[in-house]
């Protein structure tokens, strides 16, 4: 089992290491990796929903909502930029 403090550390270095490397992309490689990852959305809307159907109690019933709503967002999000960054590269008829 993972204590509190072990969990908090791995949580740091996570957001630590994923604000580096996401620091240093280029801006004209930014958007083609994020609509890249769009499967990466899915995946933490799929544990969010397990953590949900898991969950006992109120609190623990309330955050795991709260998860699969951002989850949600966050994948919905994902398609629509994928979207509009397609939709930039079509050809007008006029």
């Amino acid at each position: 089992m993972i204590t509190g403090f072990v969990a908090l550390y791995i949580f740091m270095l996570a957001a630590f290491t994923g604000y580096e490397i996401i620091g240093r992309v280029p801006a004209i490689l930014h958007t083609p990796l994020m609509s890249g990852s769009n499967f990466v959305h899915g995946i933490v809307l799929v544990g969010a929903m397990v953590a949900l159907g898991h969950s006992h109690g109120f609190w623990q019933t309330l955050i795991g909502f709260i998860g699969v709503v951002l989850a949600a967002g966050n994948a919905v999000g994902g398609y629509v930029v994928t979207e509009r960054m397609l939709e930039m590269f079509k050809t007008s008829k006029d």
